[in-house]
């Protein structure tokens, strides 16, 4: 997640708010938090005084299917060593042979670039691998008095241990070459519709009304306390927007970033209202239509016609003489012969009728388009005087459409700017699908960069910042430029059944006996349900049961706990059976429950370590899995 317009990044995750407070609780805890080295993997000299430099933080040792936040210093070689101006940021997570990992297999699940001494949150990538490209002319400060941290979150989907390196490129400007004296210096503003190091929400499937489509917080009138609005943010000064992409988790289909300014309204010119050409448009194509109803009828009493004189000729034929039938069939011919000269009148008449109605329908044409084109230059104000700047739409390359991590962000374009004054409020809104699945752990999140007028005026040469667009007078939602094209990593999709069901990881528990009678509690250790795991052989992979109005109850084992190894039980479609990838198996139980990350309460678990399942569910076989490590999966019954 970040502001880009460039190619393939490898890197991903969920982005992590850390605050000023946060920072400063861990700072003294950081030399634990990683033994890792840094090192500068690369470096070449690009046009225009940038030196693109890629850096290696690592070995990091990742265990069976961690899920956790950690905070590390970035230090020394792995960052610039003299003051300058970053211009851009492509992160990746590799193996120490410099290949990426398949995203079914680990991902990069958040990282958040930290400036400690400024407090600022200055770059974030999400598993959709948003790359950071700023606008031309324009750099993000960099001082080596600083101190940098990469709040970071490595999601090891599966039991296997492994190492791997964080990797990320930085175009960087010295202050050395002459070309710095000309940058803009940037700044970040961290927008997100919740709050905290792991500002999540959960979207249900159906919560959003009948387009399918559930936009937080404004549907939800209880996403924040009384007073409150986390997913607006002040301008403190006069300045100018330069560019913003958004962050959402599987199953976001945008974020929408919008402006506020007291008192402010429309300001620019009035579209003149649209010509109707609906009263020609109506007679003439209803006039259409009955032609072509009174063609198709004549034509259809002509065919009944020439299937009596077939049978005349046939009656004729047996009885030996036609006298009678030469009089009938002529009386028919005529008959027909003044049928054809009607459908040649009324095809005249629908010939006319047609060519005035494709002269009024070009009129029409011409009319909406010169009105949409009119239209397309007035901004989107509603609400009073909320104004839309950009639409951050998610593209899903998944052929499966919005339920996996094989997507990209639109990020604004090079030459979007927005002008903004000080006490302006940016208000962000994002929205998820809720027709197929339900979304627990969702995310809405954008990083918009600006300058202040102040800036912009230092650097010599530079337009007024008064000429940047007011969003009140001109339309500034233009629809962005795709961050990345598709990545090979995200490839392997999952939900495949192969021959002889090569590709099941386990019976259909549909159609397996019962198991015992009981609710448990299910231990779960070593990334298996015990007791309601249907991929165990024989008699231990039976689906418990329990009477209807009984709940099945499942706690994480000391050692998981231990080992910092969270687990969920997340309801899914039966059988549920197939193999696991990035788009299989997804939250679409018939009947939702969901138990969340159990965990003792640190981020990014929900407090608990033992849940049960609603008592209401009905009669039937239940299948889930385990969001964080998809290859689990189990199944219950209720009799």
């Amino acid at each position: 997640m970040g502001i880009g317009r460039t190619e393939t990044s490898n890197a991903g995750g969920r982005m992590a708010l850390a605050t000023v407070v946060l920072l400063a609780a861990v700072t003294a805890l950081m030399g634990l938090a990683s033994g890792a080295r840094a090192e500068i993997y690369s470096t070449e000299s690009l046009p225009s005084g940038v030196q693109r430099t890629t850096y290696r933080l690592g070995p990091v040792d990742v265990t069976p299917g961690q899920n956790r936040i950690v905070f590390r210093p970035i230090t020394g070689a792995s960052r610039p060593g003299v003051n300058g101006w970053i211009t851009r940021i492509k992160p990746d997570l590799v193996y120490g042979d410099g290949s990426i990992p398949k995203s079914s297999k680990v991902m990069f699940h958040h990282g958040v670039w930290i400036n400690a001494s400024t407090g600022e949150n200055f770059y974030a990538t999400g598993e959709e691998k948003t790359i950071l490209d700023l606008p031309d002319g324009f750099g993000y400060r960099y001082k080596t008095n600083e101190g940098w941290m990469l709040n970071d979150m490595i999601h090891n989907l599966t039991p296997e241990a492994m190492q791997l390196y964080f990797e990320y490129t930085i175009d960087f400007i010295p202050d050395s070459a002459p070309e710095a004296a000309n940058i803009v210096r940037a700044r970040p503003i961290w927008m997100d519709v919740q709050k905290g190091i792991y500002p999540v929400f959960d979207v249900w499937r159906g919560s959003g009304g009948a387009d399918g489509k559930f936009t937080y917080p404004q549907d939800d009138p209880n996403a924040y306390p009384p007073g409150q609005q986390l997913n607006v943010k002040t301008i403190p000064a006069d300045g100018v927007l330069i560019g913003t992409t958004g962050h959402v988790h599987t199953g976001g289909l945008s974020t929408n970033l919008y402006l506020r300014r007291d008192g402010a309204s429309y300001q620019g010119p009035s579209c003149p209202e649209r010509i109707s050409y609906a009263d020609q448009l109506k007679p003439l194509r209803k006039k259409k239509v009955s032609l072509a109803a009174k063609i198709k009828k004549i034509k259809k009493r002509n065919a009944k016609m020439t299937r009596t004189q077939k049978k005349i000729r046939k009656s004729a034929a047996r009885r030996g003489h036609s006298a009678g039938s030469k009089s009938q069939i002529g009386k028919l011919k005529r008959k027909k012969k003044a049928n054809a000269k009607m459908i040649a009148k009324v095809k005249r008449l629908k010939a006319r009728n047609q060519k005035k109605l494709n002269k009024v329908e070009a009129k029409d044409k011409a009319e909406r388009a010169r009105d949409a084109a009119c239209r397309a230059t007035q901004p989107q104000v509603d609400d009073g005087n909320r104004v839309h700047l950009f639409n951050s739409k998610a593209k899903y390359f998944d052929p499966r459409g919005p339920i996996s991590w094989d997507m990209a962000m639109y990020s604004t374009d090079n030459d979007w700017r927005v002008r903004v004054k000080a006490g302006d409020k940016l208000d962000l809104q994002t929205t998820y699908e809720t027709k197929r699945a339900s979304w627990p752990e969702s995310m809405g999140i954008n990083i918009v960069y600006w300058a202040r007028d102040s800036a912009i005026q230092a650097v010599p040469g530079n337009s007024d910042p008064a000429s940047a667009p007011d969003p009140y007078v001109t339309r500034v939602d233009t629809e962005g430029v795709l961050n990345h094209p598709h990545l090979k990593e995200n490839e392997d999709y999952g939900g495949e059944s192969g021959k002889n069901g090569s590709k099941l990881v386990g019976p259909d528990p549909t159609k397996l006996p019962d198991g015992s009678e009981t609710g448990g509690p299910f231990t779960i250790s070593d990334f298996v349900y015990n007791g309601a795991d249907f991929r165990l052989p024989g008699a231990l992979g039976r689906p418990p049961v329990v009477k209807q109005g009984q709940s099945f109850t499942f706690k994480l084992s000391d050692s998981d706990i231990t080992n910092e190894v969270w687990h969920s039980i997340t309801s899914c479609a039966t059988p549920c059976n197939k193999s696991t990838g990035i788009s299989y198996p997804i939250p679409n139980g018939k009947y939702q429950f969901e138990s969340g990350q159990m965990g003792p309460g640190q981020e990014p678990t929900v407090g608990y370590t033992e849940w049960s399942t609603p008592a209401n569910l009905p009669k039937g076989t239940y299948t889930f899995f385990c969001r964080i490590h998809p290859l689990m999966r189990g199944a219950f019954r209720v009799e």
